[in-house]
């Protein structure tokens, strides 16, 4: 006999359909309440959520900011683009579009919205799916300052579930605990709100380049519709969508009763007026890599977290002016203006490069670079390491080993009147023949293959660069000598112990040939280049600063000899053509320098104030073009980047003979000895000389007992 139902079952089956869909729906609820409230209990055992209490002291990563030596910043360096500001930092429209888009009853709740909780569990249930969320500020903070507990990428299933439970248990938590104002300002500053920028401070400067301070009405809109979709609606890339966005929240202001309905409408025809940098890392990368790397050394890895406050040297207007002046004179090169350049453009080669292609080892075009010293301090004001960083992070300037052809001469010569010989002393300018142990004899020529075969002065032989003349003045001193003079002057690179280095056939790196002329620039005292002016914390502590480190080399007699011949390469010599002929008149001195077949050129100059030096050349050594020197190619490019340097900073007096080691002298030009009554006005020269290396004997020449001698 079948057992008889149970009353409940009785019951099921006589009641009507409405009756069962009630108990059902009643039963789903209690098993749902029940299923929530065990997640909710369970949501952080074992430690599964992090300790709020974490955030009374919570210290969040910041970037680093290097600035000019002005105070405008130049970059970044970091991963998130961080800068903490307090509420009272910011514009208090800021926080205000935030809080209109993202948590309008941010103020009346305590972590969790269960006003726009339940309006999106029934947005939801109606539409079947996930369309509508409801996480508060409080709980999207949770999610960005604790993102390797709390996973806000997890957006469906299960742990999309546990994730949204943990949130909002963590959220009630921390609103016990800590003010609205803090929250709010934690949640400000940490938001990402993309390229990079995290917190509005990072944002304002980015997008718009001024401070959280400083924004208006529509860009803070700008900014708070950016949360949502940081791509999409980033106002460089999709300038219609965010703008679209913006008005939507500036709508949104308006209903939250922040903002005056008319004063909306006018800002919703707002232009988008964007940074016209929007990155600073694509300016004076090259000098920036190079800080970067020093202080990598010193401070490690908190510097890309540690917020750090950064003042280099550098000098942006002469930063601009070296990078225009480089690269006009390469395209001016590569545009065939100085004669057939056979090798491919850089933008040939840029045109036929495949899109993505990745760094060079060595790119293949003409290379350049360009260094200018603050002549006192070893301040460095401008750097251009390469052409193109993208292509190449090699800085040829600070890592390259050139030789540096004639540019080392003067040091030849410095050697020379170290040793007691004087530049008005004469030299043969003939062929030479150097024997050379194991080796063929050593025969080299000039620039251009000729000899005079006549005597000339070792000043001449400076001023036209002679070859001839440089070797039979550094042959006298002794390769030993010149070699001691070049560790002097702080050239560390390899240079070997030959008769060849008279020429520069050393391997020497371009920031140490180029600063060892600031011993001429300050009569007689080498400054060691250097970068960066000091580093603060982020709360403005002093941790590092660098002071001027400058080295005695020459007494100032033979300094101010050397410069005063320098001079007169500009003037008389191998850079009238292409530095005071081309306009640029403030007192300099300089050399040019060409090594063997035509592979690398050079100018070195330098004023009362200034050091600076081009250099120009393929990574792979090679050809440059026929006729290549250092006057034609690379002076040209110095010339016109200190003629924009000095427009815009006064030009310095000339040097002034140091009285107490020097005498100066009217000296025949034509002899290099004391003038005469006799010799013409046209060839005397007043001169300074170290005492006891000024000429003693007067001119045989000009003489009234000579034929044809004694006219004026």
């Amino acid at each position: 006999m079948a057992k008889s139902p149970g009353p409940l079952r009785r019951w099921w089956r006589k009641a009507s359909f409405k009756s069962r869909l009630v108990v059902f729906v009643l039963a789903c609820g209690v098993f749902g309440a029940t299923a929530l409230a065990g997640a909710w209990t369970r949501a952080c055992a074992n430690d599964a959520c992090p300790d709020i209490n974490t955030l009374q002291q919570y210290d969040a990563d910041q970037t680093s900011k290097l600035y000019a030596a002005d105070g405008q910043l130049i970059t970044e360096l970091g991963t998130q683009r961080r800068t903490v500001v307090s509420l009272d930092q910011m514009a208090p429209i800021l926080p205000a579009a935030f809080l209109a888009v993202e948590d309008k009853r941010f103020y009346e709740h305590h972590g969790v919205d269960w006003v726009r909780f339940f309006g999106a569990v029934k947005a939801n249930m109606l539409k079947l799916g996930i369309s509508e969320g409801f996480s508060t500020i409080t709980m999207q903070l949770v999610g960005n300052i604790f993102p390797d507990d709390i996973d806000r990428r997890q957006r469906s299933g299960v742990d999309a579930f546990v994730r949204k439970i943990r949130e909002a248990k963590l959220a009630l938590a921390i609103e016990k605990k800590y003010s609205k104002k803090k929250i709010l300002e934690l949640y400000l500053n940490h938001i990402n709100l993309g390229s990079r920028s995290y917190g509005v401070q990072a944002a304002s400067q980015r997008y718009f380049g001024k401070s959280a301070m400083d924004v208006n009405a529509a860009e803070a809109a700008m900014l708070a519709a950016l949360p949502k979709a940081p791509s999409g609606y980033d106002p460089r890339k999709n300038p219609g969508a965010a703008v679209r966005r913006r008005n939507t929240i500036l709508d949104l202001m308006v209903d939250a009763g922040k903002l005056p309905r008319q004063e909306a409408e006018s800002w919703k025809v707002y232009p988008i007026a964007l940074s016209a940098r929007p990155d600073n890392s694509v300016f004076a990368e090259y000098f920036v890599d190079y800080v970067r790397q020093q202080l990598l050394a010193k401070f490690g890895e908190e510097l890309y977290t540690g917020g750090y406050r950064i003042t280099t040297t550098l000098d942006l207007r002469a930063q601009m002016a070296a990078e225009q002046a480089l690269e006009t004179q390469l395209q001016r090169i590569e545009a065939d203006q100085f004669g057939k350049f056979p090798h491919k453009s850089y933008r040939d080669f840029q045109d036929s490069r495949p899109v993505g292609g990745g760094e060079l080892r060595s790119t293949p075009y003409l290379q350049g670079g360009a260094l200018v010293l603050e002549a006192a301090t070893g301040n460095i004001l401008a750097m251009v390491g390469g052409r193109d960083f993208n292509d190449s992070k090699f800085n040829r300037i600070v890592q390259g080993e050139r030789q540096p052809g004639s540019t080392f001469k003067p040091i030849v010569y410095t050697a020379a009147l170290e040793a007691g010989l004087t530049l008005d002393d004469v030299e043969m300018d003939e062929p030479i023949s150097i024997a050379i142990p194991d080796q063929p004899n050593w025969e080299p020529k000039n620039y251009d293959n000729k000899f005079s075969n006549t005597a000339m002065t070792r000043r001449q032989g400076l001023w036209q660069s002679t070859n001839t003349i440089a070797i039979r003045t550094g042959m006298k001193v002794g390769v030993n000598a010149v070699y001691d003079e070049a560790r002097k002057f702080g050239i560390t690179g390899r240079v070997a112990r030959v008769p060849s280095m008279m020429l520069g056939s050393a391997d020497v790196r371009p920031i140490e040939m180029i600063a060892a002329y600031s011993t001429f620039a300050n009569l007689g005292e080498r400054v060691t280049p250097i970068a960066i002016l000091r580093v603060e914390d982020k709360n403005g502590k002093l941790l590092f600063a660098e002071r001027p480190r400058r080295t005695p080399v020459l007494d100032e007699g033979t300094a101010y000899t050397m410069t005063a011949a320098l001079r007169g390469v500009v003037t008389n010599g191998t850079g009238n053509q292409s530095v005071y002929r081309a306009g640029f008149t403030v007192p300099s001195g300089g050399k040019t320098g060409t090594t063997n077949d035509y592979r690398d050129v050079w100018y070195i100059g330098f004023t009362k104030d200034l050091v600076a030096g081009v250099w120009m050349g393929f990574d792979a050594p090679q050809y440059i073009m026929p006729g290549a020197q250092g006057g034609k190619l690379a002076a040209p490019a110095w010339t016109q980047m200190m003629l924009d340097i000095y427009q815009r900073r006064k030009a310095p007096g000339d040097w002034v003979a140091p009285e107490v080691q020097t005498v100066s002298l009217e000296i025949d030009a034509t002899t290099g000895l004391r003038a005469t009554p006799f010799c013409p006005d046209d060839v005397r020269e007043v001169r300074t000389y170290p005492i006891g290396q000024e000429p003693k004997e007067f001119c045989p020449v000009h003489s009234p007992f000579r034929p044809g001698g004694g006219g004026n």
